[in-house]
Formats: structure tokens, sequence, C-alpha cells
């Protein structure tokens, strides 16, 4: 009984603070392979982005980009995540992606390590994602790239848009947040 009690007691624990967590609880690696805390994103409204270069919506990029740059100063941040997992898509080094996305696409908004969306090794950041923001029939992988995870500036995850959404097609949602 004694055992039993323990166990409830660490459970409801853990799920205590599961439920305590927000997306500024993580640190994450920047394109550079600096650590960057997401606090450091407290107060704005973020979209959170898996990224890849060889990849049919990657053209998403030049959407994204006008986005940030439209609603930046408003406290309006994108979140680029490359990662490798939808038929190797994105299979260079950071340091070329870095390259491809502010040549091809002049990218100016925060990029990211290369990181997995899914499965064991998936960034504990998608996970809390894929947590707070099931997929399609509550099927929580990430089906695609390009999945977008819209936060608001308290932090709670608002949203999530299929790879498919065109990053045009969420302006009126950032815009009720930015109020």
């Amino acid at each position: 009984m004694r055992c039993f009690l323990l166990l409830t007691t660490l459970l409801l624990s853990l799920y205590a603070k599961e439920q305590t967590m927000s997306i500024y609880d993580f640190t994450l690696k920047d394109i550079d392979h600096k650590e960057v805390s997401m606090a450091k994103y407290k107060g704005e409204v973020l979209l959170i982005v898996n990224v890849a270069s060889e990849c049919g919506f990657t053209p998403q990029y030049a959407g994204l980009e006008k986005l940030y740059q439209e609603y930046k100063d408003d406290g309006f941040m994108v979140l680029g995540f490359p990662s490798n997992q939808f038929l190797s898509q994105e299979p260079d080094s950071d340091e070329k992606i870095k390259f491809f996305c502010q040549g091809t696409y002049d990218v100016h908004f925060d990029m990211f390590a290369k990181v997995d969306v899914n499965g064991d090794n998936a960034s504990p950041l998608y996970k809390f994602l894929k947590k707070k923001q099931g997929g399609f029939l509550w099927m929580d992988a990430i089906k695609w790239n390009f999945t977008k995870f819209l936060i608001a500036r308290d932090g709670k995850v608002i949203k999530r848009y299929a790879s498919n959404v065109k990053p045009s097609e969420i302006k009126a949602d950032i815009q009720k947040l930015l109020k």
C-alpha cells in the first residue's frame, strides 16, 4: 500500500509539473549552435515551423519572411526548425541551411539547429507542442515539413496548421494575438 501511495504521489507530481510547463521552459540551440532560452521570447507572438530546404513547401520561406517583416515591430517572431525526417528533404548541415535560407529567401527570422520533430529523439519542444495541439484525428505526429504552431504572448500554444496552410492564411490569427 505504501508503495502504491508513493507511486501515486510521484505520478501526480509529474502530471502537475507537466501542466505548469510552458514554452519558456525550453532551451535549444540556434542555427549557429548557441544555447537559446525560449524565455527570450516572452511577451511575443510566435510562429514555430519545422522547415526543409528541398521540399515542395520550401517556397513558404518567402511567406514566413513576409509575415515576420510585417509584424516584427509589433512583437511577432517566426522560429524555423529544420528537420530531415521527411524523405531526407533537409540533408545539409546547419551552416549550409543558414546559407540557403539567407541567400535564397533572405530569411531574417530566427533559425535553429536541425531537430527531429517525431519519434523517440524528437526535440522536447516538439513533444510539448504536439501534446498541446494534437494533429488530425488527435494523431500527434507531425505529418510533413512546414507544420506550424501559433503561440500567444503568454506562451500558450493556440493553434496548429498543416503544411499546406500558407503563411498568408495565418495572418488574421496573428493579428488577433497581436492586439
